[in-house]
């Protein structure tokens, strides 16, 4: 495994020229074919002193009023900023030549959370665009890191034209919410540890917008690698199905945009990288829909007091919907992805 050498820099040097097994410093140059286990192993060293190692919950599925049965949950949503973006937020800082002018990010809310929460840390500005369906918790907690927030337009597609546009304008350092190497393999740290965590895991259940987790999970489950051989397979909003269209087209298309989870898996398509990195290594997708999303919500609330946002729990909603049906010895694990929302309120 390379290993990193030296300190990040925080306004443009390289972290390394070996981070990776490609000769390259940025990240961002790694070709799809190389977007596997080895690259996220590689990559981990520099990710730990930043991010938090989430912990796993083990449950038997017939606690979820399911058949019974393992099942593994990965609590993302206890990540820094409130959703594993941070790790693929992180990935680019460190391994990428930040310019003076710090970076720009456009979100639906949770990457643009993350990379306000990556460059505070890293004392680099940051500007961010959301959408104006982008809810109020995420862009409550993007100006709490210190970030610059633009709304920029009415979805995420438009905040990113817009993010574009000023990117040309001043040179700030582009962040991808997921079409980018370092996005994907900061993701895939997350598959690392769910193998030390949950060593038994057959199969992986996640959410897929643009695809960056999923792809990140794909890479890190990569046998390519030396990895386990378990299935790892994304689940999506009926009214937002990016993956099942560009598999159905064979490349990324245009899908429909429109679900309670909007604001977190509804880009109009994923990611080309994201798609190529998903279609070699992933095992396919399934579709849920919005009432099997917050009813999923309400019995993780009910069940297990835990709070997640529509598209956080999304892979999960495919389990209890019995989209998917596991075999009964199998062991399944659902990456719970993000929990900015305002669906609690203390002040009542």
């Amino acid at each position: 495994m390379a290993k990193a050498t030296g300190a990040p820099s925080r306004t443009g040097e390289p972290l390394v020229d070996n981070l990776v097994d490609t000769g390259r410093a940025d990240l961002g140059a790694l070709e799809d074919a190389a977007i596997g286990r080895a690259a996220v192993a590689a990559l981990l060293p520099t990710l730990r002193p930043y991010v938090r190692t989430t912990p796993v919950v083990r449950i038997d599925r017939a606690e979820l009023d399911l058949p019974p049965g393992p099942l593994v949950l990965k609590l993302e949503h206890l990540q820094h900023s409130g959703s594993f973006k941070v790790r693929g937020a992180f990935a680019n800082l460190l391994t990428r030549p930040v310019p003076a002018a710090g970076i720009v990010a456009a979100s639906g809310g949770n990457h643009g959370s993350a990379a306000a929460y990556a460059a505070a840390r890293l004392g680099i500005p940051a500007t961010i665009f959301v959408p104006e369906v982008s809810s109020p918790a995420k862009r409550a907690r993007i100006e709490s890191y210190g970030a610059t927030l633009v709304v920029g337009g009415p979805d995420y597609d438009a905040a990113r034209a817009a993010a574009a546009e000023f990117q040309a304008a001043t040179g700030a350092m582009d962040v991808p919410a997921f079409d980018a190497a370092p996005t994907v393999l900061g993701a895939g740290s997350a598959a690392l540890e769910l193998q030390d965590q949950a060593p038994d895991v057959d199969t992986v259940l996640a959410s897929v917008g643009g695809g960056g987790l999923l792809a990140g999970l794909c890479a890190g489950y990569s046998p390519e690698g030396g990895g386990p051989h378990v299935r790892v397979i994304g689940a999506e909003p009926e009214g937002a199905p990016t993956l099942a269209t560009a598999l159905a087209a064979g490349r990324p298309a245009d899908a429909p945009v429109g679900s309670i989870a909007i604001d977190s898996l509804a880009p109009r398509r994923m990611g080309t990288h994201t798609f190529a990195v998903i279609a070699r290594l992933g095992s396919g997708v399934t579709l849920v829909d919005d009432d099997a999303i917050a009813s999923t919500q309400q019995l993780l609330w009910d069940r297990l007091r835990l709070v997640l946002e529509p598209g956080g729990c999304t892979g999960l909603a495919a389990l209890v919907a019995g989209r998917y049906e596991p075999d009964p010895g199998e062991t399944v694990a659902v990456v719970l992805s993000g929990a900015n929302t305002t669906a609690v309120d203390f002040s009542r």
